[in-house]
């Protein structure tokens, strides 16, 4: 199984980046593991939110392959223990051939990205910045890995 984290627009913030980049390395030593970067839509000044959402979720779109299990990172998604999601993702591992999460721009996603979506998972009842989950997100897929695998970086 591929895993594929896909996000609008680039990281911004030099630490985040350097941490995330440490993370993806660290993942790709348990399993197939990219960034894929939708590129951050311009002159947004002009558009309503639901008109970015919308353009968003057309980028986001092409990207997804038909066969793809895809996760949108939504706040009214399922909450998971990271115990319980190092399950859930050992399961979906022998599942999925391509499996895809989703951060989306600053408003969310679109209408049709939902409707795409085949599952929806929250990181916290707290709102955290885009820039920022992506960092967490990372560093939660790594500990699962590392809970599946039986590794001493998860204590509970």
């Amino acid at each position: 199984m591929k895993t594929i984290l896909l996000l609008v627009g680039k990281t911004t913030n030099k630490h985040f980046t350097a941490c995330i980049d440490d993370y993806v390395s660290r993942i790709g030593h348990y399993m197939p593991f990219e960034l894929q970067i939708v590129p951050e839509l311009k002159n947004t000044k002009n558009l309503s939110q639901s008109q970015q959402k919308e353009r968003e979720g057309e980028l986001i779109l092409r990207q997804i392959q038909e066969s793809d299990h895809v996760v949108l990172l939504d706040e009214h998604g399922r909450e998971y223990r990271s115990i319980e999601f190092a399950d859930w993702l050992q399961r979906r591992s022998q599942t999925a051939r391509r499996l895809l999460f989703v951060v989306g721009g600053p408003y969310g996603f679109s209408d049709e990205v939902y409707k795409r979506a085949n599952e929806r998972i929250s990181m916290s009842k707290m709102t955290f910045s885009h820039q920022m989950i992506r960092l967490i997100f990372t560093e939660q897929i790594y500990r699962a890995c590392t809970i599946i695998k039986g590794e001493p970086y998860h204590h509970e």
